[in-house]
């Protein structure tokens, strides 16, 4: 009988160890109330409850934590109502605070967060808040930061997920934002027929430069091919007429030559001739060429 005893004791003794030893992972923290009262906060680690005197009031996730709250009717300044739904960003702090200075944290802040819009939105117009969306979430921020300070919750970010204007307001930004892509392919079709038609300009440009340069250099040849000819013919006189001097003509031979030039001038288109004196007698040529035939065959 004493040993069954002391095995029941035994057992309720090492299930109250077991149920009363904790292990608290990382970034998670255990709020402890001894009777009642805050106690202490369990960090990280291993952690063991008094039975019966302390109870775990609340665990508290050290992590960042994001809420998507539903969206929010607001009036800007100029009298448009919009629906705008937020995404706080916040971690705790201080598990303490957390647990004991608000009832519902994430109620507190979204209904802090919808009032704080409105305040914001309520001071600009619509075509401001359509484009200021980090002047926003900077204002929405810092409010929100400052008055969860107490409830040991740190707000790191708050962002504007969207900006929902009235029907007849989203129409209109439909058709002009429609308008402006449709400005901008004109914009992008101009500049291309534009670049097209400086490319071809630039290709006929190109290719009238290589045509000027063909010709150019075709005449530029044949030049070259006519003064080389023209050097060659005055060569080809130049060597004539030294070897007529070395040979050391006769006045008759040098008259005969001339009259042969003088027949080629007159072949040529020239109107006028002028004859010189020396060859003006032809009877005086012509008996001197008989003589000289006369002569060349007694030899």
């Amino acid at each position: 009988m004493n040993n069954l005893i002391f095995i029941v004791l035994a057992v309720l003794l090492l299930l109250v160890l077991v149920f009363n030893v904790k292990i608290v992972s990382q970034s998670t923290c255990y709020v402890v109330e001894r009777m009642g009262v805050y106690s202490t906060t369990w960090q990280a680690g291993l952690h063991f409850k008094i039975p019966f005197f302390e109870r775990i009031a609340k665990k508290v996730s050290l992590k960042e934590q994001v809420v998507d709250f539903k969206p929010q009717p607001v009036i800007t300044r100029d009298n448009v109502t919009m629906q705008i739904d937020t995404v706080v960003f916040f971690q705790v702090t201080d598990a303490k605070l957390y647990t004991y200075g608000v009832e519902k944290p994430l109620a507190a802040i979204e209904n802090l967060s919808a009032t704080t819009l409105r305040n914001i939105i309520g001071e600009m117009e619509l075509d401001h808040t359509l484009t200021s969306r980090d002047v926003i979430n900077t204002k929405i921020t810092a409010t929100l930061d400052e008055a969860t300070d107490k409830w040991g919750i740190k707000v790191n970010r708050v962002e504007l997920k969207n900006i929902l204007p009235p029907a007849e307001i989203q129409d209109a930004m439909e058709k002009q934002m429609k308008a402006e892509r449709q400005r901008r392919e004109a914009i992008l079709r101009a500049e291309g027929e534009k670049r097209s038609a400086i490319l071809v300009a630039e290709g006929e440009k190109e290719s009238a430069i290589l045509r000027a340069d063909a010709v150019r250099e075709q005449r530029i040849r044949e030049a070259d091919g006519e003064a080389q000819a023209i050097l060659s013919v005055q060569k080809a006189n130049a060597d004539a007429i030294k070897l007529l001097n070395e040979a050391k003509p006769i006045r008759e031979v040098l008259t005969l030559k001339s009259l042969e030039a003088l027949a080629e001038v007159a072949d040529g288109q020239a109107t006028k001739l002028i004859i010189p004196s020396e060859i003006q007698n032809l009877a005086g040529l012509v008996g001197s060429l008989s003589e000289i035939t006369g002569e060349t065959e007694k030899k």
